[in-house]
C-alpha cells in the first residue's frame, strides 16, 4: 500500500494524485509532499515525518515537494527519512525508488518541463484540480516559492483540454485550474480560459485557484459575462489593503486596483462572491496600515477571507526587514477573522 501525505497548496494536491496513480503497484511506501511557504509549514512537515516513522517502522519514507527543494539538507539529516527528492526529480518519482543516494535535488531553475502524466481522478473529492502552469517569475519579498518551483512555465493548452476531458468522463463536474501563479499562464491566461470554455461547452463549472488582481484583464471580465459556466466565486491574492505595505511586499497591484476590479466583476455578474488571502503584521506594518486592510474588505465587498499572521520565511527579503511583534501579528489576524465571521 502507498500512502501519500500532502501539505500546502492545490498544486500539491494535484501532484499527490499523480504519485498515487504512478505508485499504485508498490507496497510499504510513504510519500510526504511538503510545503515551504513558512518556516512553520516546514516544522509541521518534520513533525509529521517523525510520527509516520513511529507508526510505520518498516516503510520507505520519501520526502519531496517545496520544503525538500529549499531545505534538502535538513530533511536528509533526519534518520526517519530514506529519500529526499527535489521538485524537478519528483516528476519521475518512480525512477528514483531504488536510488542509492539519499538526496537527489537538482537546480529547479534549469527545469523547463512539468509532469506530462494524466490523472484519472481525485480521491475523496467532488472537485478536480488541473495544473496549467508551474513556477513564478515574480519576487514578492515574503515568498520563497519561486526558489522551490523555479521559473514560470506553462502546460500546453492541448494537454489541459485532454486532462479536463478525462476528468469529465470520470464524473467530475467541477474543474479548478491551478498552478503557482495561474494568471502568468503564457501566452495568455484569458485566452486559455476562453479556449477551454469554447472547446468544452459541456463543462458544468470552471473554477480558479488564487488570481492575481494585477493580471486580470478586460477579456477575463467579459468572459465572466459571456459564459455562465464560469464559477461565480473569485479568490484573489491581495495580502494587504495598504499601498505602502503592498509596495514593500513587492506586489503589483494597489488597493484601488482591487476595488475597481471587484466593481467591474459585479457589474457583469451581480451575484458573484470574492475571497482573498491576507497577511497580517507584515514587517513595518503600523496600525494605520492595518486599518486600511480592514477598510478594503468592506470597500471591495470581499465575502471570504483566508487570514494569516505574518511568519518569517528565512531566505526572503522580508525576513530582514524590521519585524512587527508576534503577539501584534496574531491580534491583527484575529481582528480580521472577526470581520470574516460577521
Amino acid at each position: 500500500m502507498v500512502k501519500v501525505i500532502t501539505f500546502g497548496c492545490r498544486i500539491n494536491s494535484y501532484e499527490s494524485e499523480v504519485f498515487k496513480e504512478k505508485l499504485k503497484d508498490y507496497d510499504n511506501l510513504i510519500v510526504v509532499n511538503t510545503c515551504a511557504v513558512t518556516a512553520e509549514a516546514e516544522r509541521q512537515c518534520r513533525q509529521t515525518i517523525r510520527k509516520l516513522r513511529k507508526e510505520n517502522p518498516n516503510a520507505k519514507i520519501i520526502v519531496t515537494g517545496c520544503a525538500a527543494q529549499v531545505s534538502s539538507n535538513r530533511f536528509a539529516e533526519m534518520p526517519e527519512v530514506d529519500l529526499v527528492l527535489g521538485n524537478k526529480e519528483k516528476t519521475e518519482i518512480e525512477k528514483y525508488l531504488i536510488a542509492k543516494d539519499k538526496t537527489i535535488v537538482g537546480d529547479i531553475f534549469s527545469f523547463n518541463g512539468y509532469d506530462a502524466y494524466m490523472i484519472t481522478g481525485f480521491e475523496g473529492r467532488h472537485r478536480a484540480f488541473v495544473e496549467i502552469q508551474q513556477g513564478c517569475n515574480h519576487r514578492c519579498t515574503y515568498c520563497i516559492v519561486p526558489y522551490a518551483r523555479g521559473a514560470n512555465r506553462s502546460v500546453k493548452k492541448e494537454k489541459i483540454i485532454e486532462q479536463i476531458r478525462i476528468l469529465l468522463d470520470k464524473g467530475f463536474k467541477e474543474i479548478c485550474l491551478t498552478g503557482v501563479d495561474i494568471c502568468s499562464y503564457e501566452p495568455s491566461f484569458s485566452d486559455l480560459v476562453e479556449h477551454i470554455l469554447k472547446n468544452i461547452p459541456e463543462l458544468p463549472s470552471l473554477q480558479f485557484g488564487s488570481l492575481d488582481p494585477a493580471a486580470i484583464d478586460y477579456k477575463f471580465v467579459n468572459l465572466v459575462k459571456e459564459f455562465p459556466n464560469m464559477h461565480h466565486y473569485f479568490h484573489f491574492s491581495i495580502q494587504s489593503g495598504d499601498n505602502l505595505i503592498l509596495k514593500r511586499m513587492g506586489r503589483r497591484h494597489s488597493r484601488e486596483d482591487v476595488i475597481n476590479l471587484c466593481k467591474k466583476l459585479r457589474k457583469v455578474c451581480p451575484d458573484c462572491e470574492f475571497g482573498a488571502d491576507f497577511i497580517c503584521g507584515f514587517p513595518t506594518e503600523t496600525e494605520e496600515n492595518f486599518s486600511n486592510t480592514l477598510k478594503l474588505v468592506e470597500e471591495a465587498g470581499i465575502n471570504k477571507l483566508h487570514v494569516f499572521p505574518y511568519s518569517e520565511r528565512p531566505g526572503t527579503p522580508a525576513a530582514k526587514m524590521p519585524q512587527v511583534p508576534v503577539h501584534i501579528r496574531r491580534q491583527r489576524a484575529e481582528r480580521l477573522r472577526e470581520i470574516r465571521k460577521e
